[in-house]
This record gives C-alpha cells, structure tokens and sequence, in this order.
C-alpha cells in the first residue's frame, strides 16, 4: 500500500533523466493557426522551463482542460518537442526506437523513423529513449537509450547522418565487459551554431563531444581523466584529491546548457563527478567544480540553472545544493553556500523565480516534496508534499492508483506530487505529478497556493517527462501515452 510506502521508504535507483537546450527561441518553419511560441528542445526555448505565452485558460473546467486528442505510442521517458504545427516523440516498440512526427492540430502521423535497438535496462525500468528530441527549422536531432545519435530532415524524416557513440567512444568497461553507465544515455544534446554538443561518458577524456551538426562529424572531445586527477574532492582522507582509475563512470544525466555569464558563452555541464564549464568553440576547460554523491549507485540528473551569474546545482544521493557566482573573467567561481538538506532534486529541473528556488526534492516517489529555498542563503522557504490534509482520512489503492476520500466516499485525483516536474507560466506553475496529476499552483515564496488540479486516466504512471506548452496546446507524455491538451480560453465552461 502506498501509505506503508510512505512510512518505510524503499531505495530504489534512478531510471530517468533528462536533457538539453537551444539558447534562444527557434522561428517555426511551419505556421500554426495559434499565436505563442514553438517548444522545440528540452526545457522550451530558454532551457530553464519557462513559457512566456499568455491569454491561457485561467479557470479550468471540472475534468481539467479539454484533451484535443490522444496517441498510444512506445515506451521511454523522453518529452516531446514542438515546431510549429508539428510535434516528434522519440519511443520505442518491441526492438525498435521510432522517431514520430504528428501534426499538433489532430495527432495524424506525418511521418516516422525507426531503427533497431537492444538496449536494456540494467535496472528494470523502461528500454526506451530518455532524451528530448531537438529541432530546429530544418532538422530533428534524437539521442537513443544506447547511444544512436540521430539527424533527420524534419520535413521528410530522411535520415541525413547516424552516430553510433557506443562504438565510437569507450564506454565499455575493461572486466565486465559492459557499458559504464547506469541508465543509458539519458542527457539532451545541446545545439550551439552549428556545433551538435552531446554528454557521450568516454574514456579517458570524451565525457563531453562537439559534433559538426551538418555532418555529424566529431569537432573535439574533452571532460574525464584530465580534468578530474587530482581533483579536490572536499572528502575525507585518502580521497581529498582524487585519484583517476580509467574505470570511472564518465556518463551523466544531467542535460548541458549553454548561457552568456558576463559577456562570454559557456558551455555548463553537470557530469558524474561535477560541474564543469567549457568554451563551447572549442571544448577548453574554463573551471570546475566537484559535486557528487560518495554512493556508487547515484547520479547527477537535474540540469543546473543559471541566473545572472549565478549557476544552482542540486541532486538527491545525499548531496544536497550549492550555489555558485561565477568570476567576472570566466576562469573561476565563489561558492556562495552549500548545503545538504535543503533541496535534494532527483532529476526535475529547479525553477528560479524573483529570488527563490522551487523544485522538487527526494530520491524516491515517496519521499517527493515540493520545496521553496532562498536564493540568497538557500534556507527552506516552506514544503508541500501536494496533500494538506490528514493521510489517515485517506483510502489508496496503490495498484489502480486510485485514492477515496473516507469523509465523502468520493475518489480523487492522487494527492502526492512524488518526484513531479514543473514549467512556469507567468506568475504560476504548471505541475504534473509523478502519478499524472496536473496541477496549476501561484508562485508564492511564504507558501504553496494551489489554484487547480485535474487528473487523466490516459496518463499510466511513471510520468517522468516535463510538461510541453507551445501555442496554447499542451503535450503531457506517460510511458506509453501522447496527450494533447487545449490551454485556450473555452467558451463557456464550468470551473471550480
């Protein structure tokens, strides 16, 4: 039951991650009938989960907002990215990823790409895609489970370039045989001029890879060895200064970000081992910074989040947060605090607004808590688990995923926010719980407000992808389901 899972937590690993960034709004090459903004990387046009569309549907009906239309689609976790009146999913069915594109008006199929794929969960968890397809005016950039590194013509989906980099790089591990990765690939490429940047986890020293995003050709290749020997790891003796093996884990699950800080790019990726900042041209180390759990079995997955010069790095595993302020000539940074308890993300990306951090905190479903720190000394602001009543007055069928009011005998929608994703919409955001609940809540620093919450059937947990809004439409996306939602003022309808 899930209130037993509650009071006796269970450890269990990561199976998801997310994924990548293009540094400025890409113009649709396909008009759409809606005014807004495409959605076309991971995280929306600014990489940090924000929208800046307006005129959305403020007081939702009894049922939600309307589904415009729905698609069964494969397994995976990847979330979906919009230009203009089309949409692409990377899934998987049966020993294939298929790369999908369908019109946003109604869901029909434009076209598809497939190719082969054995990759399997060393956990459990799902064999398909993790990462969000990238697009741009012209073309589809896709990062498969076990490494296929795909480029598409987005208007056809005639495969124009493939890298393989499970067998271009070493991943494998000399004794087992195996990749060093726990989960696959699960990071977005990020697109830089015409440079198609990806976290590939080669040894010794291709953590990081640049690829000419015109022909898939490798640019440079930096990040492992030489960078993290010797690095000062801040734990107790005899690892304060680390000591490379060449059988480390390299991978990350952690999306890059590229972000001008005081007039020059940097190319900020959160590795294994920690934060590093590189020349996104040409792959030059400008600093870094550890930042990792001592358990093997953990990662780094949520994507760090810039503001002014300031990067938030966060991760559950006991690590915590810290808050760096990078130095005016780019080469260093002051660690302004850092602290264990306060925020421990998983893997959804934080959100800064006005001063303060929100983001979802905790290893495990149970353990999920939406929390509100201070920018300035990262103290707890509040918490909200996404239920403010009495647990006791509840009755949860974990297996159906249902959840009874004892008091009204009425069933309602799952109360937890588990380890939910957010995206900001103005002065409010918009939650999907693990569970499929979405939920639209006031940005409040003294307290958590909710305004709205609706439930889907559609949505089968886990639901691990980050909401995706573009032109007034918004695509939530289960392990097996594509929904559409209409954010457009309705006509006439009954609110609550």
């Amino acid at each position: 039951m899930y209130l037993l899972f509650m009071k006796n937590p269970k450890n269990f690993p990561l199976a998801f991650a997310t994924f990548l960034v293009v540094t400025s709004a890409t113009i649709s090459a396909f008009p759409d009938d809606r005014a807004g903004e495409d959605w076309p990387v991971f995280l929306g046009p600014r990489g940090n989960g924000t929208s800046t569309e307006t005129g959305l549907l403020e007081k939702w009906p009894k049922k939600g907002p309307p589904v415009l239309w729905k698609k069964k689609i494969g397994t995976g976790y990847s979330a979906p990215s919009v230009m203009g009146n089309r949409v692409v999913v990377h899934h998987r069915i049966k020993d294939n990823e298929i790369v999908n594109c369908f019109r946003v008006e109604n869901g029909e199929n434009i076209w598809s790409y497939r190719y082969p794929s054995a990759f399997k969960d060393p956990y459990d968890y799902s064999n398909g895609p993790r990462c969000t397809p990238l697009l741009t005016k012209s073309r589809c950039y896709t990062y498969g489970a076990e490494g296929k590194l795909l480029c598409l013509d987005l208007q056809t989906g005639k495969k124009i370039w493939l890298r393989d980099v499970f067998k271009d790089f070493d991943i494998l591990d000399e004794d087992s045989g195996k990749p060093n990765w726990f989960f696959g690939i699960g990071c977005t490429p990020v697109l830089e001029g015409n440079l198609l940047i990806a976290l590939v986890g080669g040894q010794p020293n291709s953590g990081v890879v640049a690829f000419d995003a015109t022909t898939g050709k490798t640019v440079w290749q930096n990040v492992g060895r030489d960078v993290w020997n010797g690095a000062k790891t801040g734990w107790p003796a005899p690892i304060d200064n680390y000591k490379w093996t060449g059988k480390e884990h390299i991978v990350s699950y952690s999306s890059p970000i590229v972000a001008t800080i005081h007039g020059k790019r940097h190319l900020l990726c959160l590795m294994r081992q920690g934060l590093v900042s590189l020349d996104p041209k040409t792959g030059k180390l400008n600093f870094k910074h550890w930042f990792r759990s001592r358990t093997h079995e953990s990662v780094n997955a949520a994507r760090p989040v810039i503001f002014g010069d300031k990067i938030f790095l966060s991760a559950a595993y006991k690590v915590g947060s810290a808050l760096l302020q990078v130095n005016p000539d780019g080469k260093g940074y002051k660690v302004l605090w850092k602290r264990r308890k306060n925020l421990n993300t998983h893997w959804s990306t934080s959100i800064h607004a006005e001063g303060y951090i929100y983001g979802f905190s905790g290893r495990n479903e149970n353990e999920g808590i939406l929390t509100c720190i201070s920018e300035k000394d990262g103290k707890v602001q509040w918490k909200s688990s996404g239920f403010s009543g009495n647990i006791d007055d509840l009755n949860v069928n974990e297996k159906q995923g249902k959840v009874i009011d004892n008091r009204t005998g009425k069933t309602i929608s799952w109360p937890f926010f588990g380890r939910a994703s957010q995206i900001k919409i103005g002065n409010k955001f918009l939650i999907l719980s693990e569970r499929g609940t979405l939920i639209l809540a006031k940005i409040d620093p003294k307290k958590y407000r909710e305004i709205s919450r609706a439930a889907y059937p559609q949505l089968r947990p886990p639901v691990w992808a980050a909401p995706v809004l573009s032109r007034k439409r918004l695509f939530l996306r289960s392990v097996d389901t594509l929904l559409c939602l209409d954010f457009a003022p309705q006509k006439s309808s009954s609110s609550h």
